[in-house]
């Protein structure tokens, strides 16, 4: 891989930072926001929450960060799972604990989109891709998406992603990825799905 921005896979230690970049990217994202607030605006409650779909992530060479650890992109391989079991059994205290009432409405979002994944071929599955909000607006995180998208097309291998914000839609599209369906979330919202076919 040899054009900017300089990448790298990322490991176990790298944990704290992609949450970080996480937690930050996606407070105001038209589908997760909503959904991860609480009623007293704090948000240092939204590390938590990230947290177990990082470390699920990372139990694979499969993630990706820039090498200033400006932006992420977080896949699955093909037949794996975004947690362990154990992971996803902690789901309902963790969000309990940090969103109270809220904790439904969240758990019932993280359902709906498991349910709606496609299983009907192998593929990769980008599940969060986002960029520290100091460098957000230089086209990090699509230039790291196409970077990372660069070992999945050396193996011939399909890609898939769910879009929760549809000002990155056409950017998705500029990469390859196609419309492939819509998920109805809680509360009328709507996630957009792309697959990127095998190359």
């Amino acid at each position: 891989m040899s054009h900017d921005p300089a990448v790298r896979r990322a490991t176990a230690a790298d944990a704290d930072r992609i949450t970080t970049i996480l937690a930050l990217a996606f407070v105001n994202d038209p589908v997760w926001g909503p959904v991860i607030a609480r009623p007293d605006g704090s948000t240092r409650h939204h590390a938590a929450l990230w947290r177990p779909f990082v470390d699920g992530a990372l139990r694979f060479p499969a993630t990706w960060l820039t090498a200033g650890g400006e932006a992420a992109a977080i896949w699955i391989p093909p037949g794996a799972t975004s947690m362990t079991p154990e992971q996803e059994g902690h789901l309902a205290e963790l969000a309990a604990r940090h969103l109270g009432p809220g904790a439904g409405r969240y758990l019932e979002l993280t359902e709906v989109i498991h349910a709606a994944h496609p299983r009907q071929e192998p593929h990769y599955f980008l599940t969060l891709l986002g960029t520290h909000p100091d460098h957000r607006g230089h086209g990090l995180g699509m230039r790291l998406l196409a970077r990372s998208l660069e070992p999945i097309d050396a193996e011939h291998q399909p890609a898939y992603l769910e879009s929760s914000n549809p000002a990155n839609d056409r950017k998705y599209a500029g990469l390859g990825f196609e419309p492939f369906g819509e998920i109805a979330c809680p509360d009328g919202l709507i996630i957009s799905t792309m697959w990127r076919p095998a190359r």
